[in-house]
C-alpha cells in the first residue's frame, strides 16, 4: 500500500487500527440526519507476483508446526461458512490419497473445486455457506473460496480467506479507469503463505489487489455497520481500477 484515503459524506470523525488479523480498519459514526451515506476509499498499491517456495514443507513438519502456532491452528479450524459436507470431506480424502506433497495437494484441491463450480450470481447470498453452494455446484467467488477452504482444512492444510479486488482486463490502457469488482481467493500454508484464485483458476499476480485476510468472509467484510432509522433503500457498491504503469 503506497497511499490510502477514505472520504465520508456526511463528514465524520475517523479512527483507524489494525485488527486481530493485522488488517487496517477505519471506523466512523454519523450522528447528523442524512438521506444518503457515501463512503469512498481510494488507494494506490504496488502489485506483483508472489513466487511459490522452491520446496514444499513435509507433512510431518507441518503437523509439528500447527500446535505451536496460533495462526496455523486457527486457519485449520473450520467455521460455519467453511464447514464441509460429506462430499467435500470425500474430495479431500481422494486428493490426499494421491500421495502428493502439501503444495501439490493444496493446488489440486483448489483446481478441483474451481473446475467443479460454475460462477453464477443470485444463487447464493452473503450469508450462504460452503454447504449451501457445493451441492448446487454454483455461486460467486466468496462461495468458491469458502468451499476451497473447507476442503483444504479437511485435508489438514491451514488455509485462510483473502479479500481484495480483481482487475478484469489485463490489457487495460494505462491511466484509464475501468469497472472492476471485489474478489476473494485463498492462501494455504506451505512453509509460507501461498495464494491461488480458485474462481478463475489463476495464480495470484498483478491482477489481484490484496486487502486483508481472515478465517472466512466475516473476518474481512469490506464494510460493516449498524444503522438506526427509517427503512433504507439498500447499499450500492461500485469499483474502479486504474493501471498507473
Amino acid at each position: 500500500m503506497l497511499q490510502a484515503a477514505l472520504e465520508i459524506s456526511p463528514q465524520a470523525t475517523q479512527n483507524s487500527y489494525a485488527d486481530y488479523w493485522d488488517t487496517r480498519v477505519s471506523t466512523f459514526e454519523v450522528l447528523v440526519p442524512h438521506r444518503q451515506l457515501t463512503v469512498t476509499a481510494t488507494s494506490i498499491v504496488d502489485v506483483r507476483p508472489t513466487p511459490r517456495p522452491e520446496t514444499s514443507v513435509a507433512w510431518e513438519e507441518l503437523a509439528a508446526r500447527i500446535p505451536v502456532s496460533g495462526d496455523l491452528t486457527e486457519c485449520l479450524m473450520q467455521t460455519d461458512a467453511t464447514a464441509p459436507d460429506a462430499e467435500m470431506r470425500a474430495l479431500a480424502e481422494e486428493i490426499l490419497n494421491r500421495g502428493g506433497g502439501v503444495g501439490e495437494t493444496a493446488l489440486a484441491v483448489c483446481r478441483a473445486v474451481g473446475e467443479a463450480m460454475e460462477y453464477r450470481r443470485g444463487v447464493t447470498g452473503v450469508t450462504s455457506t460452503a454447504r449451501d453452494a457445493w451441492p448446487v455446484r454454483s455461486g460467486v467467488c466468496q462461495d468458491i473460496a469458502h468451499i476451497a477452504l473447507g476442503v483444504l482444512r479437511a485435508a489438514g492444510i491451514p488455509a485462510r480467506y483473502v479479500s481484495g479486488y480483481l482487475l478484469p482486463d489485463p490489457d487495460a490502457p494505462i491511466g484509464q479507469p475501468i469497472v472492476g469488482e471485489s474478489h476473494a481467493w485463498i492462501e494455504w500454508f506451505d512453509g509460507q503463505w501461498c495464494g491461488y484464485d480458485p474462481t478463475n483458476l489463476l495464480e495470484i499476480g498483478e491482477l489481484h489487489v490484496y486487502v486483508g485476510h481472515g478465517r472466512d468472509y466475516s473476518d474481512v467484510a469490506p464494510l460493516r455497520g449498524v444503522y438506526a432509522g427509517p427503512s433504507s433503500s439498500g447499499m450500492f457498491v461500485s469499483v474502479e481500477l486504474t493501471r498507473l504503469e
